[in-house]
């Protein structure tokens, strides 16, 4: 299943905040997910194999490295916490770096968010504008997007252009 994300990623240090305006917009919560990110070695997009008590998906990703809001093409690949795939993955492939993150899930409508504590690196609050219909539209999402981030009073300076596994890389 491939869709198109518009999302952006913050350093935050008011994560109960956060969680208090989700709810008070109703949001639903998913619950929390202790995932490991194992990103691949690959030569175009990126490559990572999740592993969660909520989420279990193969995904390869296209984004550019900008801050703000930005455009993500998403490929995901459902699997189970007990797939063998890691094993024959990293037989063939290079592993780049692991991620080892807990985070809480919301959803409002199509817009997704993760307030994330990511082991290594802090606290972080990410929104994701989805279409998985392609009905919905780059400038719906975007407006989604920003929406949110002015709701949870982000600031530019707080915005992230790289992923997690950038991150933990420069460290």
């Amino acid at each position: 299943m491939s869709h198109i994300n518009i999302e952006i990623k913050a350093k935050t240090s008011r994560a109960t905040e956060i969680r208090n305006i989700l709810k008070q917009n109703k949001a639903k919560f998913i619950g929390l997910d202790h995932q490991i990110d194992t990103y691949f070695k690959v030569q175009n997009g990126r490559l990572k194999l999740r592993e969660g008590n909520i989420e279990n998906h193969l995904i390869y990703y296209e984004r550019g490295n900008q801050k703000g809001p930005k455009q993500s093409k998403v490929s995901l690949f459902n699997t189970s916490s007990k797939s063998p795939l890691k094993d024959m993955l990293r037989k063939a492939i290079d592993i780049l770096a692991v991620v080892d993150k807990k985070r809480e899930i919301y959803f409002i409508d199509n817009v997704k968010f993760h307030i994330d504590k990511v082991k290594g690196l802090g606290n972080f609050i990410e929104i994701e504008a989805i279409d998985k219909t392609r009905k919905i539209g780059k400038k719906k999402l975007l407006e989604q997007c920003n929406y949110y981030i002015k709701l949870f009073g982000i600031k530019n300076a707080d915005l992230l252009s790289n992923s997690y596994s950038d991150l933990l890389l420069r460290n």
